[in-house]
């Protein structure tokens, strides 16, 4: 309802930000070769982890993989904003921007990750992000690495949000205490 799209506001500093945290753990984990080549588990590839339109012997100029890491990334937003229903910090929604990057939508739709965000278990979400790190059946040692990466933020997400929710209590109460101190001061002065 409304509220919760009202809480879903304040609670992002909007997509660019979501954006700008999510790229920076996906690019240097993806790297960019401007040269097309098979990944790890042998899947076509080019730009920065690019794979659906990759094929054997393509070049493109950084700009192309600009334009394609952003839609990529926009299209894992989406996918994101799709499947998980409730409210995410930002640091927690890059991290699963990251993640579904990695490893498509269809992953994350599938996932215990999904359903736990969803009962709005955002902590014991982020605590399966560690177990993705199998690719054609092997445990590789970046997936782990990078999912190490995406935990962390993900939880920085979830305890910043706590935090805000804390101080907005706290504030909350002050606010009204102050309120009430001025308004003795300004009665005092006027009633003399």
């Amino acid at each position: 309802g409304v509220g919760a799209m009202a809480n879903k506001r304040a609670i992002s500093a909007g997509v660019g930000a979501v954006m700008a945290i999510a790229a920076g753990i996906i690019v240097p984990f993806e790297g960019t070769k401007l040269e097309s080549y098979r990944d790890a588990v042998g899947v076509w590839t080019v730009c920065t982890g690019h794979t659906a339109t990759a094929a054997p012997g393509q070049t493109l100029t950084p700009a192309e993989c600009d334009a394609l890491l952003e839609q990529d990334m926009r299209e894992a937003l989406n996918a994101v904003d799709r499947i998980i229903t409730v409210p995410l910090p930002d640091d927690t929604r890059a991290a699963f921007v990251s993640f579904t990057y990695n490893v498509g939508a269809g992953n994350l739709q599938r996932s215990t990750l999904a359903r736990l965000a969803n009962a709005g278990q955002l902590e014991a979400a982020c605590n399966e992000l560690p177990r993705w790190v199998h690719a054609g059946g092997q445990r590789l040692r970046g997936l782990v690495r990078r999912r190490a990466v995406e935990h962390e933020v993900c939880l920085e997400g979830v305890r910043d949000a706590e935090q805000a929710a804390n101080e907005s209590d706290a504030v909350g109460a002050g606010d009204s205490a102050d309120r009430w101190h001025w308004f003795d001061v300004a009665t005092q002065w006027v009633t003399g």
